[in-house]
Parts: C-alpha cells; sequence; structure tokens
C-alpha cells in the first residue's frame, strides 16, 4: 500500500474496513475488486486503509496538494436498513445527531470529512453497505448479501472516478 498516493491522484478511493472482522471488511473488498479489474484512470489511486481512516483525513486536512475528489467506501449497521443494502451518504445533509447513528471507525470522520469538502473544495462522496453480520471470532469472510453489493459498490466507484 502506497500511502504517497495521495498526494498525487486527482481522485483517491478509500476502502475502509477490518477485513478479520466479516461484513466490516467490505471496503477493502471493493478496493481489490478494482485492482484486479483494472482499467481505471492513472490519476486514480485506490488505498485499503483497514481501520485507519480518521488518521488519513487528519493528514489529508494538512497535506497539500490534495485530491480533487475523495471516495470513501465503508460498512455501516443501521437498523433500519437490510443486509447488503448500499446506498450513498451526503456529508453536507448529515446533520450531527445523525453522525453519531453511523459508524464509519468512530465517526468523526465524518466531520473531517466535511471540512475537507468546505474548507478546499474537494469533492467528498461516503458510499456504504449495510452489514449482514460482524462476528465475535476472526473470519474473512462476507455475508452472501454483503458479497453481492459488491460489483454494484464498484461500478458506482468507477462511475465517480470517471467523472471530470
Amino acid at each position: 500500500m502506497d500511502w504517497s498516493l495521495m498526494f498525487e491522484k486527482r481522485v483517491m478511493v478509500f476502502g475502509c474496513g477490518n477485513i478479520l472482522r466479516g461484513d466490516d471488511g467490505l471496503g477493502p473488498a471493493v478496493v481489490n475488486m478494482l485492482e484486479e479489474q483494472g482499467g481505471l484512470p492513472d490519476d486514480v489511486g485506490l488505498l485499503d486503509i483497514g481501520t485507519s481512516i480518521r488518521q488519513v483525513l487528519l493528514d489529508m486536512l494538512l497535506m497539500d496538494p490534495k485530491p480533487k475528489r475523495i471516495i470513501v467506501v465503508d460498512a455501516v449497521t443501521e437498523p433500519s436498513r437490510n443486509a447488503g443494502e448500499f446506498w450513498e451518504i451526503d456529508v453536507d445533509m448529515m446533520s450531527p445527531k445523525k453522525i453519531k447513528d453511523f459508524s464509519l471507525h468512530q465517526f468523526p470522520s465524518v466531520n473531517l470529512l466535511k471540512d475537507i469538502k468546505e474548507q478546499t473544495g474537494t469533492d467528498v462522496h461516503i458510499l456504504v453497505v449495510q452489514t449482514g453480520y460482524i462476528p465475535e471470532e476472526i473470519t474473512d469472510q462476507l455475508t452472501p448479501e454483503v458479497a453481492a453489493a459488491l460489483p454494484k459498490v464498484a461500478a458506482r466507484v468507477r462511475e465517480l472516478c470517471l467523472l471530470p
């Protein structure tokens, strides 16, 4: 994983999650799928950042130049959603109360994403999939519902990467 990509790419895709916690490994799985498929422009960077989204975003606030677009891919657990359901979170529409409802690895990350967007004009997208099961034991297997969402998420990431 080459973290220096953040300093030179127009678009950065961050796959968030712990690959040893079942469905929490969705973000890295999407990054892996996109790497295997290939075909993205040279100015797009793909990083499996595990559970270090906050640290990466703090670094990004301080660095120059910044990417023009950031795409964060993660698994969330929201009681009103179905396992494998895929949607995009608009950081501008999230109230401080709502931020607490999502997990995105301790979600102060949303405040950091808002800061990056407001202070730098960076285009920010958060793509999430509802978890089916986060196991107590170690497993690198996604549930069938979450695994089935991978191609849809990867297609949306690809679409966002190709925008000017």
